[in-house]
Parts: structure tokens; sequence; C-alpha cells
């Protein structure tokens, strides 16, 4: 796995470059053994120090985990750890998604019906992470963002796929109908689902 360390604004000597290497390496190898690369930036907040790591995986999986503390070692170490638990969910997710599958027999796109559009709400899991919620108002401003190809996916797969990026919208192809689907994390910190099918 290749590992990128930057500072912004911070020093990030040898010792540091080697330990962040040395982790991502026993992280990923513990919960996913196709790790492509990863990118580590350092930044000062007022007193104290922040850790943004993106970890970019197979098949377009990209996983975040933020951190502060006092030095660069602990804003890392804290950001590992969040990164830690985002791939145990992921992994356990996966295997009960593998586990609720097997038994069932798939249903085509033929056997799907098409309703009317329509628009989920799902209850979050206990102990998940909320993201923050400033409330500050703004002028929207639109930003270019770099094409994206969209995956075929279940919704549960969806979701996971949404809190591993920790962004607060996903769209994809629904395995099932074949349609464009959206998941988005609502500001009362339930998961969203709107389903185009039959539109």
């Amino acid at each position: 796995m290749h590992v990128t360390v930057a500072g912004k604004q911070v020093e990030t000597g040898e010792a540091l470059k080697t330990h962040v290497r040395d982790q991502l390496a026993i992280i990923s190898h513990k919960y996913f053994d196709h790790a492509h690369d990863a990118h580590v930036t350092f930044s000062k907040s007022r007193t104290f120090f922040v850790c943004d790591i993106n970890l970019k995986a197979g098949r377009g999986l990209l996983m975040r985990g933020e951190g502060e503390g006092a030095d660069a070692h602990r804003a890392f170490d804290v950001a590992a750890e969040h990164l830690a638990k985002r791939l145990r969910r992921y992994r356990r997710r996966v295997n009960e998604h593998h586990r609720s599958m097997a038994p069932e027999r798939a249903v085509t796109p033929e056997e799907t019906p098409s309703p009317a559009p329509r628009q989920y709400i799902l209850a979050a899991e206990e102990g998940e992470e909320e993201p923050a919620s400033n409330g500050a108002e703004h002028e929207s401003v639109i930003v270019a963002e770099n094409p994206a190809h969209i995956e075929k996916l279940s919704v549960g797969e969806a979701v996971m796929r949404m809190d591993l990026a920790h962004t607060p919208v996903l769209m994809f192809r629904n395995k099932a109908s074949g349609t464009l689907n959206v998941v988005y994390r609502r500001q009362d910190g339930n998961v969203g689902w709107i389903d185009a099918a039959g539109a």
C-alpha cells in the first residue's frame, strides 16, 4: 500500500511518517487486504493538531478517518482508531449481508414491481457516529466534482459505502430494479432513501 503523508503548516518528520505507515499497514492487513493507497494530512487548528486519513480501497471504496490531539502523533492515533472502527463495521456488515443473502433467491428486474417514486426513512443503528451540524447559513456555490462511476448496489450496501466514505449522499444503481437511487444522511441522523423506480 502506498502512503502519502503531508502537512499543512505542520512539520512531518521521518519518525511521524514511519509511525503512520506502520500503523496503517497493520490496520489495512487486519481488516482489508486489498487497500491501494492512503493519503494522510496533518494541519493545526488553534492549539491542537488535526489528522485526516483517506484510504482508497478496491472497487471504488473510499474510507475516511479524522482525529484531533495535542500533538500530531495523538491526532493520527485518534484518526486511525476511527478508520479501524469503520473498517470493522464494514467487515461485519459485509459478512452479515453475505449470510443473509445466501439462502435467498436473487430477484430479477422482471419480478420487481414498479411503484411510483417513493422515499423511505431508515433508522440509524445504535452506536453509529453522527455528523456534526453547525447550522451555519451561507450562500451556495456550485463546485465542479470529478466524474464518478455509479456502482450497482443494494440499499444496505449503498448506506454502508456512504458511511465509510463519510459523505452526506450517495447515488447508486439498485441491484434489484436497475434504476438510479439515492441514499443520504438526514439532519435528524437517520438515512433517507430515494427510489426512482417507475418514475
